[in-house]
């Protein structure tokens, strides 16, 4: 049933995608600010009270829900699972800037490539070039690929519906409270990072493994183990490294932001990122959600069987 309700749920955000800023992502990041303004006391321990806050009940609710349509009908159950992957996950939530970015550079519009590059990791992109452009929406496409589709699957396969919700909701706290640039309040986002740290460890080296088996096996390998430590987010780092060397280009390095340069690290060990590059990610991409679907399908019909 899990493969039956993930690829109807892909099936379902690629017909009708969820948007960025949507009425559920929307409500649940109003809490979480509700949570951090009346617990904010200043401490590591308040931060972690609040967020068990936030997320267990969500927790709860999701598996009470998932085991009382099961007891009264499978259909019911699955049709909950499908609902919770689809607001969990979200393929087109980036695919469409990736797409929008690869038409623009290919048209050679980097007027255009550079707003929508903007608009979706929230940083002006007015200073870069069509390469870094494209540099930079590979890394996005890559991590994101990783946070909203194939995280969120590991923990479903693992835990069923409740796995992709306390997923997602431990990523929403951990970036929204960790925002905090006030050193003094900075003490309360430290157990929500933590625990997205732990429960992402995981997923981010599954991740990494397939785009290696997606890609160049050896190239990736060799720059997951020598290179991903020095990327200042862990599973970034792993995902990251693991893409550049599948994909036999060079990503990270040096950008040049608000007149300022941005001293990356610099992971893959092939070519310096062209255009053209860009469909090769989304290939990779593709490649390695298709073996996550074919081992969950052979996984379900080993248990089918008997």
């Amino acid at each position: 049933m899990k493969f039956l309700a993930l690829a109807l749920a892909l099936l379902l955000e690629q017909a009708w995608p969820l948007r960025r800023g949507n009425l559920f992502y929307a409500a649940y990041e109003r809490y979480a600010d509700s949570l951090e303004q009346r617990f904010n006391g200043l401490q590591a321990s308040h931060g972690a009270i609040a967020w068990v806050v936030a997320v267990l009940p969500l927790a709860l609710l999701t598996v009470i829900i998932y085991v009382l349509l099961r007891e009264a009908s499978i259909l019911l159950a699955l049709a909950w699972s499908v609902a919770v992957l689809y607001v969990a996950m979200g393929f087109r939530r980036f695919s469409h800037c990736f797409t929008e970015i690869a038409q623009a550079l290919r048209e050679q519009d980097i007027a255009t490539a550079r707003d929508v590059l903007g608009r979706w990791r929230g940083v002006p992109a007015d200073e870069l070039n069509a390469a870094e452009v494209s540099r930079v929406a590979i890394e996005l496409g890559l991590v994101q690929a990783h946070r909203y589709v194939l995280g969120p699957i590991f923990w479903f396969v693992v835990l069923g519906p409740v796995g992709p919700v306390v997923y997602r909701a431990a990523d929403i706290l951990g970036e929204r409270w960790g925002r905090q640039v006030d050193p003094e309040k900075r003490a309360f986002a430290l157990f929500a990072e933590r625990a997205f740290f732990w429960i992402d460890w995981l997923p981010a080296r599954m991740t990494a493994a397939s785009f290696a088996i997606a890609g160049n096996f050896e190239d990736a390998a060799y720059c997951w183990r020598t290179q991903s430590g020095a990327w200042q987010r862990d599973a970034e780092g792993v995902v990251l490294a693991s893409g550049a060397g599948a994909l036999g280009v060079r990503l990270g390095g040096t950008l040049r932001e608000d007149g300022m340069l941005n001293q990356r690290p610099e992971l893959g060990i092939g070519d310096s990122v062209e255009v053209e590059d860009l469909r090769a990610a989304v290939g990779l991409i593709w490649r390695a959600l298709v073996i996550w679907l074919f081992l969950l399908l052979i996984v379900s019909m080993a248990r089918a069987l008997g």
